[in-house]
């Protein structure tokens, strides 16, 4: 191959239509080296036995869903830059496919012009991937280098996430002194453990993040303390435990009010006294690792409920972070959405993409019961579906039509308490619309009727009578 033919980027069109990638291969030969394939077995082949460069693929291919290509692709080579092409597309599929790590989704039928348009705009997007590893640390609160060992960013300018931040930096200065940290879903509890953790001198070990609510009763103690061979049916090698894995380092324990309460008397001795001893053994194990906890439920709360011991709170809980909700510090709404809706536009080669001025105002005013993560998940949408280059309100939709603060002030009443002050309070925010009034209240609109009936509530031409 001559020096020019080096120089060319490498195409594979895998497409179940014959005729179609002739053509497209034809139409490139001039500019690219084109391959191509009919069937998954053929382009399989060629993609680990050429080095392809660009991958145009289609969705809908014989015996396989051309998602499940796209994924494979990105997981074993994730060099390679995937085109999806479909004459089926339906907007969950360009979403779908996109999250999945596609460059470009173009609909059939198209000029073979307006592929060539987004192979060229390949490079531009590599390019643009490596700015995004030197983007100005704007508005981060923490170092480039802890951003990647947590994976994750940390953003924003309030003095509320400041405050968290320097608790979150004196905590990792105290490797050995376990710590509690509370917050709505979606506020950033893993976040600040992984960098409690990664700016501590525990760091260089392992930080294990386990789900107290999703172990099953049966694994509790194999999971936590480890097995011997043939201590259980299924134990067909020793097993490490989490407490042992985690010598050195982090164990992290998210939702800590949901775990079984008949594992918490094991863990509170196993903190105690950093011993544990697998299931089957009798050999006890030394293990000096740190816990952080989180939970986004009121723990205190718990415990007078008897469904949490407050022995083991008081040893996990020597030192408390509690971050606050994102309504609570909404001044960070805009640095986190600048951020997200550019990290975004590149990530999906729609470089240059502006935020209208009103979209600021328009999202404070919103409750965000998702948090961060629920702003995150907004600005992906709007980045995936925009059709311009300024993102407008139009491209947020909100939840709910009622008001952000009507329905926090609803969702706070106990239903089974204060059932009558609920349904009234839903109604008024609903303009005494019963589906919606229901819907508030997370009930059927039959049983929202009964309990009406129930307490005597009537309503007449929107009126209460």
């Amino acid at each position: 191959m001559d020096s020019n033919n080096q120089d060319k980027i490498k195409i594979l069109i895998l497409d179940d239509e014959k005729q179609f990638t002739e053509e497209l291969s034809s139409f490139f030969e001039n500019e690219y080296i084109a391959y191509e394939a009919n069937n998954v077995g053929d382009g399989r082949r060629i993609l680990n036995n050429q080095d392809i460069d660009i991958l145009v693929l289609d969705v809908r291919l014989p015996g396989i869903n051309g998602l499940e290509i796209l994924q494979e692709v990105k997981e074993n080579k994730p060099h390679i830059e995937v085109i999806v092409i479909s004459a089926h597309g339906d907007m969950e599929t360009v979403i779908k496919a996109m999250r999945l790590g596609a460059f470009d989704y173009l609909r059939k039928p198209f000029r073979f012009l307006e592929l060539q348009i987004s192979i060229e705009r390949t490079q531009r997007f590599l390019k643009l991937q490596r700015q995004l590893r030197q983007i100005e640390e704007k508005n981060s609160l923490i170092s480039k280098t802890l951003e990647d060992k947590i994976e994750r960013q940390f953003i924003g300018v309030s003095p509320q996430i400041k405050l968290v931040l320097d608790q979150a930096k004196k905590a990792a200065a105290y490797p050995d002194a376990n710590v509690l940290i509370t917050g709505e879903s979606g506020t950033g509890k893993e976040n600040i453990a992984r960098i409690i953790h990664y700016a501590s001198q525990r760091k260089d070990n392992l930080f294990c993040g386990v789900n107290s609510s999703a172990i099953t009763e049966s694994l509790l103690e194999s999971e936590f303390f480890g097995h011997k061979k043939g201590s259980f049916t299924g134990a067909i090698n020793d097993k490490m435990g989490y407490f042992e894995a985690c010598n050195n380092g982090t164990l992290f324990l998210d939702e800590i009010a949901d775990m079984p309460f008949n594992l918490q008397a094991k863990i509170l001795r196993a903190t105690e006294e950093k011993v544990v001893t697998r299931v089957g053994d009798t050999i006890p194990i030394k293990t000096n690792f740190r816990i952080i906890s989180a939970t986004n439920h009121d723990i205190d709360k718990q415990v007078e409920e008897k469904k949490f011991r407050l022995d083991l709170l008081h040893r996990l809980n020597t030192l408390h972070i509690h971050i606050p909700p994102l309504r609570e510090h909404k001044e960070d709404i805009k640095p986190l959405l600048d951020y997200y809706v550019n990290h975004f536009s590149i990530q999906f080669n729609k470089p240059n993409i502006k935020i209208s001025e009103d979209v600021y105002e328009y999202l404070s005013n919103y409750d965000f019961p998702g948090n961060v993560r629920e702003l995150k998940n907004m600005a992906e949408r709007a980045v995936i579906l925009c059709s311009n280059d300024v993102l407008t309100t139009n491209d947020f939709p909100l939840k709910s039509t009622a008001k952000p603060e009507q329905i926090h002030i609803v969702s706070k009443v106990e239903l089974k308490t204060n059932e009558i002050k609920s349904i009234l309070e839903a109604l008024r925010a609903c303009n005494y619309n019963q589906t919606a009034a229901a819907g508030l209240l997370g009930i059927s609109r039959d049983s929202l009727i009964r309990k009406m009936r129930k307490h005597n509530i009537s309503v007449y031409k929107g009126k209460e009578v």
